[in-house]
């Protein structure tokens, strides 16, 4: 079937446990690397890959059109070192109000950089672990990289913005259920998309602003916290990261009334960044 737009896709009708199914395979408008997504593309290309393996094992041998495009003909993926300067995070504030979005995915954006959490860590996160009355959140080790629980410690406004959170999930579990299901978390990909949304909606007001990522706003607050003379143990134990060698034998310290005091002035940094006039 071709469709309107260019689209082409095939159609295999089969029956499964007396009930009918449809397969439908193809491509649908622009291709997904023109798309922006070559991550998404070379996921494309294993799923590809492994359907036609499985039919192979199973009798069915044809032509495996994966095997002919190696995943670094598809996208090549360079280090990352983006950040944002002080003059950048307040324009993104300032797009950010301008993006068409539910004011939750605007508050889970500024989240992104006032927490310095992975992506995953945030939209994935339950009510259960947020401790209002102790001003912290706990993320539970099987949610996290390195497989250890880890604390957040929460400013001001961060908590203005879960309270809000909290008006908004009508019962859900979740801080950010799912537009169409409350019982799922909300995707991952859409944080993606309302900061790719920033950078156009500045580019189109004829500001100039590099494209930046979910992880490059946790990389903008350790560059920026740094920067402002904090101690990098405080800092990266806000990141989660974990020491290496000898020194990871012997220092367990938290740092937690460090850290609760460093969020507190990173988030004050952050207000003072907004409201500066150009």
């Amino acid at each position: 079937m071709v469709t309107s737009t260019g689209g082409i896709s095939f159609r295999y009708n089969y029956s499964l446990n007396n009930r009918q199914e449809t397969l439908v395979l193809g491509m649908y408008g622009p291709g997904i690397v023109a798309r922006g997504a070559p991550a998404v593309a070379v996921h494309a290309r294993e799923i590809v890959m492994l359907v036609f393996r499985y039919a192979a094992q199973r009798g069915e041998k044809h032509p495996n059109p994966a095997d002919g495009v190696p995943p670094a003909s598809i996208a090549k993926f360079e280090p990352r070192d983006r950040t944002l300067t002080t003059h950048e995070i307040k324009q993104f504030y300032r797009y950010l109000d301008r993006t068409q979005c539910a004011p939750t995915i605007r508050i889970a954006a500024r989240m992104l950089l006032l927490t310095m959490v992975r992506k995953s860590e945030l939209t994935d996160a339950t009510w259960s672990e947020i401790d209002f009355a102790n001003r912290v959140w706990t993320i539970p080790g099987v949610r996290m990289k390195r497989r250890n629980p880890h604390n957040v410690y929460l400013s001001n406004q961060v908590l203005d913005m879960l309270i809000a959170l909290k008006t908004c999930a009508a019962g859900s579990r979740y801080l950010l259920p799912s537009r169409y299901d409350p019982d799922k978390p909300m995707a991952g990909a859409t944080l993606n998309l309302v900061l790719r949304s920033v950078v156009e909606a500045a580019k189109a007001d004829g500001v100039t602003m590099t494209d930046f990522s979910p992880h490059d706003l946790r990389r903008t607050g350790s560059t920026l916290l740094h920067e402002a003379g904090f101690n990098s143990d405080w800092i990266e134990k806000c990141l989660a990261h974990e020491q290496q060698g000898v020194r990871a034998v012997y220092n367990k310290a938290e740092y937690a009334e460090q850290r609760r005091n460093m969020m507190q002035q990173w988030a004050d940094m952050i207000d003072q960044w907004v409201a500066a006039t150009e």
